[in-house]
């Protein structure tokens, strides 16, 4: 059975629009939810300016309580070097730096442009020790909130100097505003495959905002993608691209792969009880469509 790796960004990248504070105490309640269900990897917050993201304020607060998991694959968000250190010094094994392809978004994101911030990694990548795992996300891949799309020359260009710099690590393709189409992903995927080979591995992480979510998914997945990000119940959105809503549902991926033979290892059941736990977080977006249609047969679970 063909396996696919989930990376579970609901902590992060699901927690991160909420505007009310959710108590770090309700937060480990949803990881430990999450581990019991079978997630082994997940980005599970950020080291970012606390007063532009207020939610990722407990970061280190995260990283420890995950250490109680040791089959746990723990990445943490890092937009610079300076919050890489931050991040490390929390106890941090894996981090995920995180650029735009778009110049006008990783301005409004990080007030960089794009070779600043790639000149940030390759200083940052120097420095790290080599324990630690690295992943980068190449944010607005294919679709930038302020300018649209985003021309396939440009990114390639941004990933083989990325994959000179550090050509064992993973690289995720992110369509940040939920704008791309199959057709788009499978052709930039396609061509970064054939184009630049190095790179330690390839992964997808998309939004859902025109219900593509999954179809991009499995998109990437044609084309040889074995990770793909998404959070349960859909939660998420980028506070740095207007327009933009939840991530691809967990839920939703975990059904559909399911039903096409591959392998996850997540539970569906004790997933989808997290799911419906998060309908009750004051301010969340829930999104996706397992849940509901599932909805009578778990309601009783919770």
């Amino acid at each position: 059975m063909r396996k696919i790796q989930i990376v579970e960004v609901g902590p992060r990248d699901g927690f991160q629009p909420i505007k009310d504070f959710i108590p770090t105490e309700q937060k480990f309640e949803f990881i430990d939810r999450l581990y019991a269900a079978g997630i082994r990897r997940m980005e599970a917050g950020a080291f970012v300016s606390t007063s532009a993201v207020p939610q990722m304020a407990d970061a280190p607060e995260i990283i420890a309580h995950c250490a109680r998991y040791a089959d746990l694959d723990v990445q943490m968000l890092v937009p610079t070097g300076r919050q890489a250190e931050r991040a490390l010094q929390a106890g941090a094994g894996h981090i995920a730096f995180v650029m735009s392809a778009s110049p006008a978004h990783n301005q409004s994101n990080v007030r960089r442009n794009p070779e600043e911030s790639v000149e940030e990694f390759a200083l940052l990548f120097s420095e790290l020790p080599s324990e630690v795992k690295v992943r980068i996300n190449l944010a607005t891949s294919f679709d930038c909130p302020f300018d649209g799309p985003v021309a396939q020359d440009a990114v390639l260009q941004i990933l083989a100097r990325l994959s000179e710099i550090a050509p064992a690590a993973e690289i995720a393709l992110c369509d940040t505003t939920g704008r791309v189409t199959p057709d788009r992903v499978s052709a930039l995927f396609a061509r970064a495959v054939s184009e630049i080979p190095q790179v330690g591995g390839w992964a997808f992480h998309g939004h859902d905002t025109y219900g593509l979510g999954v179809a991009n998914a499995l998109a990437a997945i044609g084309e040889g993608v074995t990770v793909i990000d998404s959070a349960f119940a859909g939660l998420g959105g980028c506070p740095f691209a207007p327009g933009a809503t939840g991530n691809v549902a967990t839920e939703d991926l975990v059904w559909t792969l399911k039903a096409m033979e591959f392998e996850t290892g997540i539970d569906l059941d004790r997933l989808l009880t997290a799911s419906l736990q998060a309908e009750r977080i004051p301010g969340a977006a829930t999104g996706g469509r397992v849940r509901n249609a599932l909805r009578a047969k778990l309601t009783e679970a919770v």
